[in-house]
């Protein structure tokens, strides 16, 4: 499904949520939407599904988001960050949306399996009672078993553990490439997996777009640790790295120089090298500049 938003505004009493933003995302694109609280992005996409109404122009494969909201909102699937606390059993939450969107209870629970979830153990229990990642993982199953053509997934994987969590990326990865994915994160594992482009807002407006790649490379961080002998202390120094315990020093660099900062260091330090570590900082940082 194609996204098109020209010159879209929201306003909260005296608040802009989103002002002249104008953005195309062509059908089976995968976008990483980000920026800090307040930047727009939940304003975004509920004008995408039509649960508001703003100044401009938002369409969905030339639909009018809020216009044709029932006929768009049979072909998208949204997964909130967080659930909602349904006193219901989890056998009725999931059998309700199931019939309402048409969808095979079977599909739903293969993919609840593949996310290390066994439904048929938790059917009798309050949704309301299941923890978090619990939760997460019902919504995450009901909305890839939908057979969308649009996914909106918000934090799609902050609850889950590390296994369930690429059990989650192969099972998105595996969606038809026609499908078309909006993504709200903030993390480097998911961008770096999902998508291929990267929508940055601030104070409501878009503060940068382009490849997903070129984000990493500017935006992402990474930490580089060594440790070494005390003569190669004054050096480390004058790199920026900063001492810790034990002899180790820390350095944050951009992701894209990763590498040559290591080959730097290493070939520097050469037999006073004791050891050396680097890994990419989880979370990226949310302040944009202007592009």
């Amino acid at each position: 499904m194609r996204i098109e938003l020209v010159h879209a505004g929201k306003r909260f009493g005296r608040v802009i949520a989103l002002q002249d933003v104008s953005l195309e995302l062509p059908s089976g694109s995968r976008t990483a939407l980000i920026g800090p609280n307040g930047s727009g992005k939940s304003t975004l996409v509920r004008l995408l599904m039509g649960m508001l109404e703003g100044r401009g122009t938002a369409l969905i494969d030339g639909l009018d988001t809020a216009d044709d909201r029932a006929p768009l909102a049979r072909r998208m699937a949204y997964m909130p960050q967080i659930a909602p606390r349904f006193a219901a059993p989890v056998r009725d939450v999931v059998h309700a949306i199931a019939s309402v969107r048409e969808i095979e209870i079977a599909a739903i629970e293969r993919i609840a399996q593949e996310l290390r979830l066994d439904l048929n153990g938790l059917w009798k229990r309050p949704f309301r009672a299941l923890s978090g990642g619990q939760r997460q993982k019902v919504l995450a199953a009901l909305t890839l078993a939908s057979g969308a053509e649009l996914f909106l997934l918000d934090e799609p994987t902050a609850s889950m553990d590390p296994a369930s969590r690429d059990a989650f990326f192969a099972l998105v990865e595996s969606l038809a490439r026609s499908a078309t994915i909006l993504l709200s994160s903030h993390r480097l594992e998911e961008i770096r997996r999902l998508v291929d482009r990267v929508v940055a807002l601030e104070d409501g407006a878009i503060v940068w777009q382009g490849a997903a790649e070129d984000y990493l490379a500017e935006k992402a961080t990474a930490v580089i640790e060594v440790r070494v002998a005390l003569e190669s202390a004054a050096w480390l120094e004058s790199r920026g790295f900063a001492p810790r315990s034990g002899g180790w020093w820390v350095k944050a660099v951009p992701a894209g120089e990763r590498a040559s900062e290591l080959r730097t260091v290493v070939k520097h330090l050469n037999g006073e090298l004791i050891d050396v570590t680097a890994k990419d900082i989880e979370r990226l940082s949310v302040e944009e500049r202007r592009r």
